[in-house]
């Protein structure tokens, strides 16, 4: 039924359950791009200021 058999589990589950990950998905993105933008200059303590200020 699916090409990859290693994901086809995977597969019919996303097209089956009734719950989507886009919220989670949408705070990831978020974080990243606050790290793309502090590339380079930014350690870790930086990063959790900038996250949660923007909440």
């Amino acid at each position: 039924m699916c090409g990859f058999a290693s994901d086809c589990d995977a597969v019919i589950a996303g097209l089956t359950q009734p719950w989507r990950s886009g919220l989670v998905e949408s705070q990831v993105n978020r974080i990243k791009s606050i790290k793309r933008k502090t590339y380079g200059r930014a350690n870790l303590d930086l990063l959790r200021k900038r996250v949660l200020a923007t909440l």
